[in-house]
C-alpha cells in the first residue's frame, strides 16, 4: 500500500548518513530527482482512494520535506569536513623548501652540444639523415671502391645484402652529406651529427656504436686553406688559444688531398704522456677536400664548385675534455659516472 511505502521511504531518509560526496550524490538521485522514488510516490497518489488523499498528501509533502533537508544537512557537513581537511593540508608557504637534487646531461650530450654551437657561429646549420642506409649513400656514392675493406662483413653490419641491394647501419653520418648534396644546389655548410656503427669487438677504446660530427662546404672557389681556418678556429674555441695543430697527409676515398689533424695533448700539454704515446699530440679528427667523384656522383659540376669535408668522433673528444680512459662508461648509464657531471648543466 501506498501508506506503508511512505513509511518505509520516511525511515531510510532518517536514518541514511553519508561518508563522502558520492554517497550524498545516490542519495539525491534516488529521492529528489524528476524520476526518483518521491516522485513516483507522489504519481501513485493521484490513484489512491479519494477518502485517503488528504492523509497520503500530508505525509508525502512531510517525506519530500524531509529528504530535502536530509540532502542538504549531508551535504553541508561533507563540504565543511572537507574544508576543514583542506585547511589542514594546505602548504605553508613560510617554510623553507626542500632540497632538490638536480640532474645532469651525459658528458657526450655536453660535447656534441658544444661542437654545434661553435659551428653555428660559422653560419653551418645541423642536418640529419636515417641510421639504416642502402649502399649508394653509404659507400658508393662516398667513392668507395667494390671491393673496399669497410663494406665487408667485418666492419658493417649489415641488415640485408640480396645481389647488388644492401642495406646496413650507416658506418659514419657522411651518408647525410651525400643526402643533402642530392637535395638541392650549393652552397651548403652544415654539419652531421650523429649515432654511426661499426663491426668491432667492445674494449676500452673501440665500441660497436659510437657518435661523430661530420662537416660539410660547398661552395665556389672553397680551398683547402678555408678548411684549415675553419678546423684551427674549432680547436681554439674548444680547446683554448694555446692549444697547437698540426696537419699530417692521409687517405680518405672521398676527399682529396685527405689530411688527419692532431692537436697538442690537452693532458700533459705536450710534454708526453700514455694518452699521447708520448708523442705530445693526439689526432682528433679526419679531413680533406671533397673528391670530384663525390661531386660528380651528387650531380653537383665539380668544374664549378669545390668543397671540403671533416668528420671526428665525439667520444674522443670527450676523452680529451674530461679525462674519460674507458669508452664503456659512455653507454653502461653507471649513475656514479654520470653524476660527476652535475656541474656541467649548461
Amino acid at each position: 500500500m501506498l501508506k506503508d511505502k511512505i513509511y518505509d521511504a520516511k525511515k531510510e531518509v532518517l536514518a541514511f548518513e553519508a561518508s563522502d560526496i558520492q554517497q550524498a550524490e545516490d542519495f539525491r538521485l534516488k529521492f529528489l530527482v524528476s524520476k526518483g522514488l518521491i516522485k513516483a510516490l507522489f504519481n501513485e497518489f493521484k490513484s489512491a482512494p479519494a477518502e485517503e488523499k488528504r492523509m497520503l498528501g500530508k505525509e508525502l509533502n512531510e517525506l519530500k520535506k524531509l529528504a530535502e533537508e536530509k540532502y542538504a544537512s549531508v551535504k553541508k557537513k561533507l563540504e565543511s569536513n572537507s574544508q576543514q581537511e583542506d585547511e589542514n593540508n594546505r602548504l605553508d608557504l613560510t617554510l623553507a623548501g626542500e632540497g632538490v637534487e638536480l640532474g645532469s646531461r651525459h658528458p657526450l650530450s655536453l660535447v656534441r652540444k658544444e661542437i654545434v654551437e661553435i659551428f653555428n657561429k660559422l653560419g653551418f646549420v645541423v642536418s640529419e639523415g636515417p641510421e639504416i642506409e642502402d649502399d649508394w649513400h653509404n659507400f658508393s656514392a662516398l667513392n668507395f671502391a667494390p671491393e673496399h675493406p669497410a663494406r665487408d662483413m667485418q666492419d658493417t653490419f649489415f641488415i640485408q645484402r640480396n645481389g647488388d641491394e644492401e642495406i646496413a647501419l650507416r658506418t659514419h653520418t657522411s651518408s647525410v652529406q651525400v643526402r643533402m648534396m642530392e637535395k638541392g644546389n650549393p652552397p651548403f655548410r652544415a654539419i652531421m651529427p650523429g649515432r654511426v656503427y661499426r663491426n668491432e669487438a667492445i674494449s676500452a677504446r673501440a665500441h660497436c656504436f659510437f657518435h661523430q660530427v661530420e662537416g660539410l662546404y660547398i661552395d665556389k672557389g672553397v680551398s683547402f686553406a678555408d678548411l684549415k681556418q675553419t678546423l684551427f678556429y674549432f680547436v681554439q674555441e674548444l680547446f683554448g688559444e694555446n692549444t697547437k695543430v698540426r696537419f699530417r697527409p692521409s687517405y680518405f676515398p672521398f676527399t682529396e688531398p685527405s689530411a688527419e689533424m692532431d692537436i697538442s695533448c690537452t693532458i700533459c700539454k705536450g710534454e708526453g704522456c700514455q694518452l699521447c704515446k708520448h708523442s705530445g699530440w693526439v689526432e682528433i679528427l679526419g679531413c680533406g677536400m671533397v673528391d670530384p667523384n663525390v661531386l660528380e656522383n651528387c650531380k653537383i659540376d665539380s668544374k664549378k664548385f669545390t668543397g671540403f669535408a671533416f668528420g671526428m668522433g665525439i667520444e674522443r673528444i670527450a676523452n680529451l675534455k674530461y679525462e674519460i680512459k674507458d669508452l664503456r662508461l659512455f653507454s653502461e648509464n653507471d649513475v656514479r659516472f654520470l653524476k660527476q657531471f652535475e656541474s656541467e648543466l649548461i
